[in-house]
């Protein structure tokens, strides 16, 4: 992605602040006191799911595991607990590793309507996810202590899969979790500063839409699925 316009526009702001811009010599800070690195500091990964698995209770959303082997189980009987009959998943490079295109393949043939998201298809794809039952996309990276999947959205992965059919499913392979927004920015920030693409939307979810803005009363599903669950799976 190609920046427009930037040195002009930093030159008009340094400017209107009364002073020339400085293009050195400007260094990071080192706060003395840093404390959303302290938060779960140390914890194991087990430590991490379980805080994850608490969380999911607080924000209304299923909580399964498993490992590579019972994913496919697993996420067969969360499909039919939905009642799911048309579901849209995201075309992830991590689908044949899981075995999902097989799985994919396999509900098709049960009478399924599957439909994987395909750039090329355009506005069809958001069409289809308007009237899914379920929704399917892998987490990037997982929040424990906010319960939060973190989804790098990208021409495979559209966000429509995650906001609009009735129910979703988030795959979390177990590697994927840590403590919380806090390392999440920093593999973002790492990610940019070593010259990998990044995509330019990504995504925040925490459990089923809710909202309280009505006399605090809490309504789970206003405004996207209203049921959600989380599948951790065991990985290297």
């Amino acid at each position: 992605m190609t920046i427009q316009n930037r040195e002009s526009f930093l030159d008009n702001l340094a400017e209107n602040l009364g002073r020339s811009r400085r293009t050195e010599g400007v260094e990071r800070p080192e706060w003395s006191v840093r404390p959303q690195w302290e938060v779960f500091k140390g914890a194991t990964q087990e430590e991490l799911v379980s805080i994850l698995e608490k969380q999911c209770e607080v924000i209304h959303t299923d909580f399964r595991k498993t490992d590579a082997a019972g994913l496919n189980g697993v996420l067969c009987e969360t499909i039919r607990g939905y009642e799911g009959k048309a579901i849209i998943a995201a075309d992830n490079e991590r689908n044949p590793e899981y075995q999902l295109d097989s799985l994919y393949q396999q509900l098709d043939a049960e009478g399924l309507e599957v439909h994987i998201w395909d750039a090329a298809k355009g506005k069809e794809n958001q069409v289809f996810a308007e009237r899914a039952d379920v929704g399917i996309t892998f987490s990037d990276v997982t929040l424990a202590e906010s319960g939060t999947v973190t989804l790098f959205n990208n021409k495979g992965n559209g966000r429509s899969i995650s906001l609009l059919p009735k129910t979703y499913i988030a795959i979390i392979p177990k590697s994927t979790i840590v403590p919380r927004i806090t390392q999440a920015a920093k593999h973002i920030h790492e990610a940019n500063q070593q010259g990998h693409e990044v995509s330019s939307c990504v995504s925040f979810i925490t459990g089923p839409s809710n909202s309280a803005d009505i006399e605090m009363n809490l309504i789970v599903g206003v405004h996207g699925p209203i049921k959600v669950t989380y599948i951790v799976v065991e990985d290297k």
